[in-house]
């Protein structure tokens, strides 16, 4: 796996870029950008790496995860320094799993490669931290989207997680192809929970087009989300803390680990 040109031995790193800043892409993940020859992933994340001499970025669609894992393990096995980018942590509904299916179902010899998973930071916790503390207890995540899942395994989770009283993390809420999925999904957590419960909404949290609103399930529309939108909604025990000048701010938003839980 040594690539002449290059004179070194091949490894592949799949790395979080976070959930925009670039203030909050790990000095790790910095590091192996810098060191990489060439760089994998759905276009838009490419995009947020800096072109440079030395460094191939290769971008494509984003229903190609098992594709472009495939090709990075070869330009790896190749003797290339391969970095494949994901948004907020790749562990999360990201490129890593894909990663490790290709890996599993591939060449042996990619075995042998020097792989790593380079955390970052995901947009479910650069949301919460940007609200308070809403997933400050016992939380699940759930992804929205039926691309990969049916529908009727997401709606189940929905009401499992809601009977046991999780403060819940959505990502991928409403697509312009499928609208119909979100509008449901309000449906069921209104009849799980209740009209009054919290929810909250963080569009492109932590770049210049975030916007954070919260209000109540009772309240919420599905037109208030799209594929950029981060949705919490918080368990029975999550409260609410007004600010001081409401008109101007939201209120802050946490789940306490110290109520009283009552009887299961």
């Amino acid at each position: 796996m040594r690539d002449p040109e290059w004179g070194n031995e091949g490894w592949l790193k799949v790395v979080g870029l976070g959930p925009g800043s670039e203030a909050l892409i790990t000095p790790e993940v910095s590091a192996a950008l810098n060191e990489a020859t060439d760089v994998v992933g759905y276009v838009p994340y490419v995009e947020r790496v800096a072109p440079r001499p030395g460094l191939t970025r290769h971008g494509s669609d984003n229903r190609e995860e098992i594709r472009r894992a495939e090709a990075a393990l070869r330009l790896a096995a190749e003797g290339r320094r391969v970095v494949v980018v994901s948004s907020g942590d790749p562990g999360v509904f990201a490129m890593a799993a894909a990663l490790f299916e290709a890996l599993e179902a591939g060449e042996p010899g990619w075995r042998e490669l020097e792989i790593q998973v380079l955390p970052g930071i995901s947009a479910m916790l650069a949301a919460s931290a940007r609200l308070g503390a809403p997933l400050g207890h016992d939380f699940c995540c759930i992804n929205l989207s039926d691309n990969l899942k049916p529908w009727a395994l997401i709606e189940r989770r929905l009401r499992l997680a809601a009977e046991a009283d999780f403060a819940m993390a959505f990502y991928n809420p409403r697509s312009r192809a499928r609208p119909e999925g979100f509008v449901r999904a309000l449906e069921v957590l209104r009849e799980a929970c209740g009209p009054a419960r919290p929810i909250m909404f963080a569009r492109a949290v932590t770049t210049p087009e975030e916007h954070l609103r919260v209000t109540t399930l009772g309240e919420a529309r599905a037109e208030m989300a799209d594929m950029r939108t981060l949705v919490l909604v918080g368990s029975s025990q999550t409260r609410l803390i007004p600010r001081l000048t409401p008109h101007e701010r939201l209120p802050w938003v946490y789940t306490p680990r110290s109520a009283l839980w009552g009887e299961l």
